[in-house]
């Protein structure tokens, strides 16, 4: 096992050693990219401590023979690592109770520990919902319902729009909120109260650049829901690094998986500001 000699895991410091209620690093398996079970490993071996959950995210377990995922699971549940199913079981919901119950079925037999629900992208009635929430949970399974708080992008004229080398003055940004964040915190609670163990928030689409930060956003869900409910997908660095700097190493946080060194120096309270000196060839003792 590593020893970082800069790390500790103290809980007056930093977070407690997994499996952990809070500053859990959710990592994202193969999706964007191909990833083998020789990655996977070489991650789990060296930073393995450091990651909490494993996702694969865009229902790219649905095209893998259930041979590999088996391995993945079992790879991921020896180093202490959960295995989430991303925003895929919202496709089986049109089969039906019965359908989706066969697909919960096949999640457990594969190894998966947790079931996410992408609650934004469907039209079901909250009710209908929240009875698969319960489902999830009588199936022995935990369950992640994710929300998008959408923010009208800025109105930045494209290259394409001006003359070649001509001066184009800044445009003032636009938040028109989409989706109110009232009604999204109303509903993450029902879906806790029916049982549902964390709350996704995809923080990309409010956080997409962190000068422009919704913080007023961000701010009223933890006060409402509080943060060991609550995971942010920040897949930008800078997002990440913002979250940390603003509420501490506790925050939740889903990342892409070759971010969780640098996201674990940014938790390390001993560091400072410039994390970037422990990045060094003799990071850790072997």
């Amino acid at each position: 096992m590593a020893v970082y000699q800069w790390k500790s895991f103290f809980e007056d410091e930093d977070r407690p050693e997994k499996p952990r209620r809070f500053g859990v690093t959710e990592m994202r398996g193969p999706h964007y990219t191909l990833m083998n079970k020789s990655v996977l490993q070489d991650i789990f071996e060296t930073m393995g401590q450091f990651v909490d959950g494993l996702k694969f995210s865009g229902g790219s377990h649905s095209w893998m023979p259930k041979t590999f995922i088996r391995e993945i699971t079992d790879m991921a549940h020896r180093h202490n690592v959960y295995v989430s199913t991303g925003d895929w079981s919202e496709q089986l919901l049109h089969k039906g109770p019965t359908g989706f119950k066969q697909y919960l079925e096949e999640c457990k037999q594969l190894g998966f520990d947790t079931v996410e629900i992408n609650v934004s992208s469907l039209k079901l009635p909250e009710e209908a919902l929240l009875r698969f929430v319960r489902m999830i949970k009588s199936a022995g399974l935990k369950v992640k319902p994710q929300f998008t708080l959408k923010v009208e992008s800025s109105e930045i004229p494209k290259p394409s729009n001006r003359a070649f080398g001509a001066y184009q003055p800044p445009v003032l940004q636009n938040p028109e909120i989409v989706e109110d964040v009232d009604w999204l915190i109303r509903r993450a609670e029902r879906f806790l109260e029916a049982g549902a163990d964390m709350i996704m928030i995809d923080a990309d689409d409010v956080c997409r650049y962190a000068d422009k930060m919704r913080t007023d956003f961000v701010a009223k869900i933890i006060s409402r829901l509080g943060l060991e409910k609550i995971m942010f997908e920040a897949s930008y660095p800078n997002t990440s690094e913002w979250f940390i700097k603003q509420y501490g190493p506790r925050v939740n946080l889903f990342i892409d998986h070759s971010q969780v060194m640098n996201l674990e120096c940014l938790r390390g309270s001993r560091l400072g500001t410039d994390h970037t000196s422990v990045l060094s060839s003799s990071f850790f003792l072997m």
